[in-house]
């Protein structure tokens, strides 16, 4: 470098003094702020703010750095009219904000700071912030992490869902019993959202259809009106500020004077009580008529008002509808809004005069579907008189679509079998209109979510459609935010990483690959060792403070959190866990590993069976844990209230995560590439993303057991009797003997026969027959925790090679091969 370019000492020390003054002002900035708005929004000083105050005030304080960038990022988006992404979910499990918005700001050390300066801790803050209770399980994280990802990569999106105020619900465990609670998380407001009042649309139900074959106008029965509640959602580094746009809603009339005024006071609020419904629980029971009114009331309520939406912004900043699909790309997040595509029809027939060919082509380029399910109850489907009945208008264009479906399905040349399982009208039976269809047959795109369930979809339950459409489905493997799910929740261990191999990864999670050459370094693994016990002594403080129970750092961590579902096969691990307490009580000289049994998860509040296993669970938690001879050796635990704070506690602190869907039944999974993130060893089936996450980190470090996808289909065709894989198992016989009999719920012996019948009868999940094969590879699992440097290599190969599943790669390809943004 020429001497003239070369830093003098007192450059360097003159530029060291600059950043330093730029970093105290604006610290003394950021606190000066806090201050300001504990006064003037809040009405409190210093001395007489609260904790929740505080937290209050940081949250504004942060909300007012993203304003102008969420300003600008919508004005940069008008100016340049980029095309948008819209993003519509019955899901979104954000979780908490604080921490994942001052890490993607880069303030989280100058706000910790600004409080430290007041005795305030930020730790203590965040953790009074509740869980935003808009989601259930993995579809909603997956939305949430989507939008996350389409922020950190610059695209302008918008998410469209629901302001649930009760969510699904808050889970209590009485007595081993799931309780299902109201989720208060609205209680005292959220300091996040923004009510927009001018985004307010009117709703239909019921009614009639008027006019003629030129004119047609549905006048409804009922109106009410959605208005939005927006949230700024930040990408990494700040780059883009992108919007979640949730629904509330109101009556026209929220009371009625007049029967107020006859003394009928609460009929006069019926109507805004029947608005208010919609907004209150996601996922009603639809056990009974009414909660099957209520869900199609709540999917038809959000489609229509963001399409409404949607087409006012498009007719807004373009002008006319007909270039919608150059400037607008509307994602179906599973079958939940699939109603979309009728909804975007009447709008662009019936209130922009469009002939239905064009409406046709219009919504079939704008629209794309993603499934996310292989089971036939999760591809909703609606009793065609309910559906007829709510959305008239809606019913006379899904008849119009099929009829120019099937028209063209003839012209194939496909079968009358393949026609009929083509048409949008299910004709067996009870009349049903099918979803999956009306979004299949109405999307440009349908993608799978991972390899093998994208390949099942053409074989199984799109396989007609696929023929009569060969170009449609294609896959788009999940993915997960490593900003949340390895950075935030994992800080200890994205240290030791970054110290490693540099700061490349935090914006490239595939340079996570840079670690492999760590795998055989014998200080950085004993450093990972560390990091790992650490988190794990996190986890046992906090489960010991939440459930009053010990647990042990050193015992191996075996892990199943996720919704409770059959498919899922938490019986499985349940009925492994009995037969190895039977062995280390029959074998107590024999070198047991240690081990931590912790589950976690919601069941469907109208799910018996799920709710059963829970209760199993908790059964089997209260015999194992009280027995001496056990005690060193097995501790089981069922974490009551999963949800996505408890996943970043639970998952850094891991060893082993349970992936042991029944194969074929799993369409992809997330959790799988949390715990592969976080240093957790699979054990797993050849179901979902499972496949990819071993093609990854290699066989050698990952536990793959049981029947195949193929071999699952096989013995359902070839008549499984489960019965006789049972008699052929000691362990496996004895574990289902000892459940169906009442060892573990003496107060009520007969509690888990139907349970048990059912698996020597049907098993239609091949717990069964999958249940040696499990066995052998949780001994497996043991001998391999023995060979202490042999796990630190998986360990370290598993978060080397799993930067792929970032949900970052998982938007470029939506962006590049469907929307069209790219």
């Amino acid at each position: 470098m020429p001497e003239s370019e070369r830093s003098l000492p007192s450059d360097r020390h003159e530029k060291r003094h600059r950043l330093k003054t730029d970093h105290s002002r604006a610290l003394e900035g950021l606190e000066a702020r806090i201050l300001d708005i504990l006064r003037k929004r809040l009405g409190k000083n210093e001395s007489a703010a609260k904790e929740h105050d505080w937290f209050t005030a940081t949250v504004f304080a942060a909300r007012d750095r993203i304003i102008d960038a969420w300003i600008e990022s919508t004005t940069r988006t008008q100016e340049a009219e980029h095309k948008r992404v819209y993003y519509l979910s019955l899901e979104f499990l954000i979780g908490r904000l604080l921490r994942d918005t001052l890490s993607n700001l880069d303030i989280t050390g100058e706000m910790r700071a600004a409080l430290s300066a007041h005795g305030i801790d930020l730790a203590q803050l965040e953790e009074l912030e509740p869980d935003a209770a808009l989601g259930n399980g993995g579809l909603g994280r997956l939305a949430a992490c989507f939008m996350e990802s389409l922020a950190s990569l610059d695209i302008p999106a918008y998410g469209y869902g629901i302001r649930y105020v009760n969510g699904m619900f808050r889970q209590r465990i009485d007595d081993g019993w799931q309780v299902e609670l109201p989720e208060t998380w609205l209680a005292h407001g959220n300091p996040w959202e923004f009510e927009r009042r001018e985004s307010a649309y009117r709703i239909g139900f019921g009614g009639e259809v008027l006019g003629d074959e030129d004119t047609v106008h549905w006048k409804p029965a009922e109106e009410i009106e959605a208005t939005a509640v927006d949230t700024p959602v930040v990408g990494w580094r700040g780059k883009r500020v992108n919007t979640l746009r949730l629904w509330t809603a109101n009556a026209l009339d929220p009371i009625s004077l007049d029967a107020f005024n006859a003394g009928d006071h609460l009929g006069a609020l019926a109507e805004q009580v029947r608005a208010n419904s919609l907004v209150r629980v996601l996922y009603p029971a639809d056990s009974n008529p009414a909660g099957q009114e209520l869900r199609l009331r709540q999917e038809y309520f959000f489609s229509s008002a963001s399409i409404q939406d949607i087409l006012r912004r498009h007719k807004q900043y373009h002008g006319d509808v007909q270039s919608l699909p150059d400037k607008a790309a509307i994602q179906l997040n599973d079958t939940h809004p699939s109603v979309v595509v009728a909804e975007l029809m009447r709008l662009l027939m019936d209130d922009h005069d469009l002939a239905f060919a064009e409406a046709w082509d219009i919504t079939r380029r704008t629209v794309s579907y993603t499934n996310h399910t292989l089971l036939p109850e999760a591809l909703e489907s609606w009793p065609l008189p309910l559906f007829e009945r709510l959305l008239p208008r809606h019913m006379q264009i899904i008849y119009a679509i099929n009829a120019r479906v099937l028209r063209e399905a003839r012209a194939a040349g496909l079968s009358d079998a393949a026609i009929s399982a083509i048409s949008l009208i299910d004709e067996h039976g009870e009349r049903r209109v099918r979803m999956a269809n009306l979004a299949f047959a109405g999307s440009h795109s349908v993608n799978g979510v991972a390899a093998l369930h994208t390949e099942l979809m053409k074989e199984t339950v799109f396989s007609d459609l696929h023929a009569l459409y060969p170009g449609k489905i294609q896959n788009k493997t999940n993915g997960v935010t490593p900003r949340r799910w390895l950075q935030q929740c994992n800080p200890r261990l994205t240290a030791l990483i970054r110290e490693a191999i540099g700061d490349e990864f935090m914006d490239d999670a595939q340079r996570l690959d840079a670690l492999n050459a760590f795998a055989g370094d014998a200080a950085f693994g004993e450093r990972a060792d560390a990091v790992k016990r650490a988190n794990k002594v996190d986890l046992a403080n906090h489960l010991k403070d939440l459930m009053g129970i010990r647990l042990d750092p050193d015992a191996l961590f075996d892990v199943q959190i996720k919704r409770i579902h059959e498919y899922k096969r938490q019986l499985l691990n349940l009925i492994e866990t009995v037969a190895l307490y039977d062995q280390i009580r029959s074998h107590p000289e024999r070198d047991w590993v240690p081990r931590v049994k912790i589950f976690g998860g919601k069941a469907a509040s109208s799910y018996h069976n799920a709710k059963l296993i829970i209760k199993l669970a908790n059964d089997i938690a209260r015999r194992i844990n009280r027995d001496p001879i056990a005690a060193d050796l097995l501790k089981v635990v069922f974490v009551p209230n999963y949800n996505v704070s408890l996943a970043e506690r639970i998952i850094p602190a891991s060893d082993l995560s349970e992936q042991i869907s029944t194969a074929g039944m799993e369409a992809s999974g997330t959790g799988n590439m949390k715990f592969a993130l976080n240093g957790a060893l699979t054990i797993g089936t050849l179901d979902g993303a499972n496949i990819e996450i071993k093609d990854r980190v290699g066989d050698e470090n990952i536990i793959i057991f049981g029947l195949t996808a193929e071999e699952v289909a096989a013995q359902r065709a070839g008549g499984y009797e489960p019965k006789s894989f049972i008699d052929k198992s000691h362990e496996l016989k004895q574990a289902v003997h000892s459940i169906a009999s009442g060892v573990f719920s003496p107060d009520d012996p007969v509690r888990y026969k139907g349970l048990m019948d059912g698996l020597m009868t049907t098993d239609w999940f091949m717990v069964a027959a999958d249940f040696d094969a499990y066995a052998a590879a949780q001994r497996e699992v043991e001998k391999r925790w023995r060979d202490k440097v042999g796990w630190r290599t998986s360990v370290i190969h598993n978060i080397a090679n799993v930067g792929w599943f970032s949900s970052d790669r998982t938007i470029d390809e939506y962006a590049r091969e469907i929307w069209g943004v790219r």
